[in-house]
């Protein structure tokens, strides 16, 4: 869920090739169901704040439109270093 969320993010960086997203903290993780190898799995993104390299994202995945998993992601957008 929290590369899905980096590509989210990093669609809307004007220089990404210059920067990193690093990823910073999770809160309120849940596991509701277990997912096996042939399930197909898709995952919703919601980005809750996004300021100055700082984003707060609300992930959610389903399976068979049941949630099975769900989290709160944080991350920092930042110079590529050289």
């Amino acid at each position: 869920m929290a590369q899905a969320g980096a590509v989210l993010l990093f669609r809307e960086v004007p220089d990404r090739d210059s920067k990193l997203l690093y990823f910073t903290g999770i809160e309120e993780a849940r596991f509701r169901k277990p997912v096996i190898p042939g399930d197909q799995l898709r995952i919703e993104i919601t980005v809750i704040r996004y300021k100055m390299g700082f984003a707060k994202l609300r992930a959610e995945a389903f399976v068979d439109g049941q949630l099975v998993a769900e989290a709160v992601i944080s991350s920092a957008l930042a110079p590529k270093p050289q």
